[in-house]
């Protein structure tokens, strides 16, 4: 059976940065891995001194699940940047969870983190690939493959999706009366106007310029259209702010199709994207379902 000593020595040699807090939610304990990260000595990382190392825009996060799940003395674990001794920034994954003593009294957390910046970059990398930056929609390539998987899925369960191709109304005209840079304001916040009116397993990607492919997995066609009118109202009703005090509102058209006997994923798209062009020869600003 192991002494007190030879368990300091685990603790101390672990590969993990492990850290202890009391009752007052202080932390009094940081093992040699934590020390030798943050280049700083326990007299400094004592009590909340080693909040300073963790980077600005995740501190109050930080700070709120810490004692938020200490309050309710709840396990946690979370994400943050955390600034290593030769000042650069680490991502941690940080776990945390209360300890007892021998009598069941709470008496405080201890916590184990890990370097994880690799894994985060990594899927950062990965969503960069994937995302349109302008809009933070799905780009092209990435929705068509998902829209791809979703067509198939539900000709192999015989369920029904619907589809919509939206395009902004009078675009250049925007770009010729305000400027590029009003355009890609719209655009910016189009992805985000929509994505209010959608759910999260639906699928929104900029198909090319300022037309934008929609795919709902909602099987009720009449749920698709109305979601459809949805869209369009809300973004007729915004307005984006200029310089000078100015305002910008525009519209969009929008055309969909719900799948029926569509062989290919391109016949889908074709038959929406009449719609939409129906919606622009009669007036825009309209949904053609």
């Amino acid at each position: 059976m192991m002494n007190l000593e030879e368990y300091k020595a685990i603790l101390e040699s672990s590969p993990n940065m492990i850290w202890r807090s009391n009752l007052t939610k202080e932390c009094d304990y940081f093992n040699k891995t934590w020390l030798d990260f943050t280049g700083r000595t326990f007299e400094q990382e004592y009590g909340y001194g080693w909040a300073e190392g963790v980077h600005p825009d995740d501190f109050d996060r930080c700070v709120e699940i810490y004692t938020t799940n200490f309050d309710i003395q709840q396990p946690f674990e979370m994400d943050y940047r955390l600034k290593r001794a030769d000042g650069q920034y680490r991502w941690i994954n940080d776990r945390g969870t209360p300890f007892y003593d021998n009598q069941q009294n709470f008496i405080g957390y201890i916590g184990s983190c890990m370097d994880i910046t690799e894994k985060i970059e990594g899927k950062q990398l990965i969503e960069m690939a994937q995302t349109d930056v302008l809009c933070k929609t799905y780009n092209r390539q990435y929705s068509l493959q998902l829209l791809e998987d979703l067509f198939k899925a539900s000709k192999e369960n015989n369920t029904k999706i619907s589809l919509l191709m939206m395009d902004i109304d009078d675009f250049k005209q925007i770009n010729d009366k305000y400027g590029h840079l009003a355009g890609d304001k719209v655009l910016s916040n189009i992805g985000q106007l929509v994505k209010r009116e959608i759910r999260s397993n639906d699928i929104i990607g900029r198909y090319g310029g300022d037309e934008f492919i929609i795919g709902l997995s909602d099987p009720n066609p009449k749920t698709a259209q109305a979601t459809a009118e949805r869209i369009s109202k809300t973004i007729a009703s915004s307005k984006i702010p200029l310089s000078n005090d100015k305002t910008l509102s525009f519209t969009v058209s929008i055309g969909g199709a719900t799948l029926k006997d569509e062989t290919t994923l391109d016949q889908f798209i074709n038959n929406a994207d009449k719609k939409l062009y129906q919606a622009k020869r009669n007036g825009k600003n309209l949904v053609k379902f």
